[in-house]
């Protein structure tokens, strides 16, 4: 095996740079992550055991380094950007305990399931829904389709429909706390 860096560099430093590049769309991160490529390389060419090529064992040794790249980003990635942009966030604290812990409703759901009254206010909260989620909520808690269907035929993901489902109950839950029982305004 060639134990010199530089013959590593001339013959695989090109391949190994774009390979880095295809995976991480970074010139900065890319050259960081050939060269702790490289160091490690150095560091540990005394134990390669020459079942591979030179080539396959430094991409190997670089696709650690992208992972451990990759990792590293999305545990320092800054969550609060993530949660400004969540519609949810007004209902929780930073530290993700309810801001205002939702009433305790004392109305039996089958009642109201009969009540005209209460079907005409829920069917304005939902109206007020953004378009997918008041899709999903109909689809899967009004008509009762089940996740796959609704994925299917929304072209989601089942996460997705978590998410979005989670969503409009909690939006659903603020309006009819203020439209139908009574919470915070009268009816």
């Amino acid at each position: 095996m060639h134990s010199d860096p530089h013959q590593w560099i001339n013959e695989h430093g090109d391949y190994l740079y774009r390979y880095a590049m295809s995976r991480v769309h970074s010139e900065e991160i890319a050259a960081d992550l050939l060269q702790e490529t490289l160091l490690a390389a150095w560091k540990s060419h005394t134990t390669f055991a020459g079942q591979s090529t030179i080539r396959t064992w430094l991409t190997g040794i670089l696709k650690h380094k992208i992972i451990d790249h990759i990792r590293k980003e999305i545990r320092e990635r800054n969550l609060s950007d993530n949660v400004s942009s969540d519609p949810t966030t007004a209902y929780f604290n930073n530290d993700g305990s309810w801001s205002e812990a939702p009433h305790a409703w004392n109305e039996n759901p089958e009642s109201l399931c009969r009540n005209e009254q209460f079907n005409n206010v829920l069917e304005k909260c939902v109206s007020k829904l953004p378009e997918k989620q008041r899709l999903i909520f109909r689809l899967r808690d009004i008509s009762g389709d089940d996740t796959e269907t609704v994925c299917k035929s929304c072209g989601i993901t089942a996460t997705n429909l978590h998410v979005l489902l989670h969503r409009a109950r909690l939006a659903l839950r603020k309006c009819l706390e203020i439209h139908w029982f009574g919470v915070g305004e009268n009816r």
